[in-house]
């Protein structure tokens, strides 16, 4: 079976070095994209001896779905630059292996024909809070009316961090370095300020990357999820999550889930890694009814374990779910999630576990707590 890593440098052979860019780019010195993987090799196992059971259970329940893994696909966007049929292909690859997949409003496929293309699939929606209201709006509702079953906002990203050499500093060089399929696509979920869209196409912003990059970039505060809450009824989800205050703030105005994410390296540099904040903010929320999940740097089978074992309830991948879907669409995402599960079995039958409910804190260790007896 092959690794994610494998998955990884087929996707550099295949595809274009400016779309890869895009995908693989951190933000200033890449320390947090780094350190997002870094993390995980400081972490080892304590081992149970002698107590696994070979009928390994992973199944899991999020927000009241059964999942048959504990592994789902994050947002990404411009999917169509890694499969033609972009988010469609990434929402069936989910659904084969029984999974959650987050859609990117930034997404170059119609959130009906995303819900269409996975119909017992599960699906949630992401969102930034748009500078105009009826962006967002639009965005939720019919997502909702689509049969998605959550939202997740994402809460860090008032303006856009810092790349570095790689033609995405903002709206203008973003979208010089745009080609063909993906630029002719454009962000096509763009619906609900029609007056203003027909201005920005009226101004040659006919894809509307440009105002949507404008749209997402609006510095929200926290009362935007209050009135988030009164034109849905799907459950919210914070995402970008990275310290325990803000963990507490989600709690307050009523999140149902967070995501611990540093939006995988790409917004503030010099964040820690999302693993190392995920065992203070699970237990600053732990008996509020909040879930804790948590992205960034995954990339086997025992890190997921680990995330686990640190109190993540459910582990998102990005990346990895952009390299299998440019390999082998629907098919090759659903490898991708199907490579991690077989990891984590294994992972866990070594460790002494049987089912998820087995994991705790105690199966892992960090390195710096290791006392060398030579």
């Amino acid at each position: 079976m092959p690794s994610l890593d494998d998955f990884e440098q087929t996707a550099k052979e295949k595809l274009p070095d400016w779309i890869m860019n895009y995908y693989a780019t951190g933000t200033g010195e890449e320390q947090t994209l780094q350190e997002n993987k870094a993390a995980y090799k400081r972490l080892r196992f304590q081992p149970r001896i002698m107590c696994a059971d070979k009928h390994r259970d992973i199944s899991n329940r999020v927000l009241g779905y059964d999942v048959n893994i504990p592994i789902g696909v994050a947002p990404s966007a411009l999917q169509s630059g890694a499969h033609p049929r972009g988010e469609m292909a990434t929402a069936e690859g989910a659904e084969k292996c029984g999974t959650v997949m987050i859609m990117s409003s930034w997404g170059q496929v119609l959130i009906e024909d995303v819900a269409k293309s996975a119909p017992n699939g599960i699906l949630w929606m992401q969102t930034y809070l748009n500078k105009d209201r009826r962006n967002t709006q639009n965005i939720v509702q019919r997502a909702e009316k689509a049969g998605f079953k959550a939202i997740v906002v994402s809460v860090d990203s008032p303006c856009v961090g810092i790349r570095k050499n790689k033609g995405y500093q903002g709206g203008d060089q973003f979208i010089k370095t745009l080609k063909g399929e993906v630029a002719a696509k454009g962000f096509v979920n763009y619906q609900g300020a029609v007056d203003d869209i027909a201005k920005a196409r009226a101004s040659g912003d006919d894809r509307l990357f440009k105002y949507a990059w404008d749209q997402s970039l609006s510095c929200p505060k926290w009362e935007e999820v209050e009135w988030l809450k009164t034109v849905t009824k799907l459950p919210l989800i914070m995402k970008g999550i990275m310290t325990v205050e803000n963990a507490k703030q989600a709690v307050a105005v009523g999140a149902k889930a967070i995501i611990v994410s540093n939006h995988g390296g790409r917004q503030l540099d010099g964040l820690p890694a999302s693993i190392e904040v995920l065992p203070e903010i699970a237990d600053a929320v732990k008996g509020t009814g909040v879930e804790v999940y948590v992205d960034g740097g995954i990339r086997n089978g025992s890190d997921v374990l680990k995330a686990l074992a640190l109190g993540a309830k459910f582990v998102f991948v990005g990346r990895p779910a952009l390299w299998g879907l440019s390999m082998d669409g629907a098919d090759g995402v659903a490898e991708v999630l199907r490579t991690l599960e077989h990891e984590l079995k294994v992972t866990m039958t070594l460790c002494g576990c049987s089912r998820l409910s087995d994991i705790d804190r105690s199966l892992v260790i960090h390195e710096a707590k290791l006392k060398c007896k030579l």
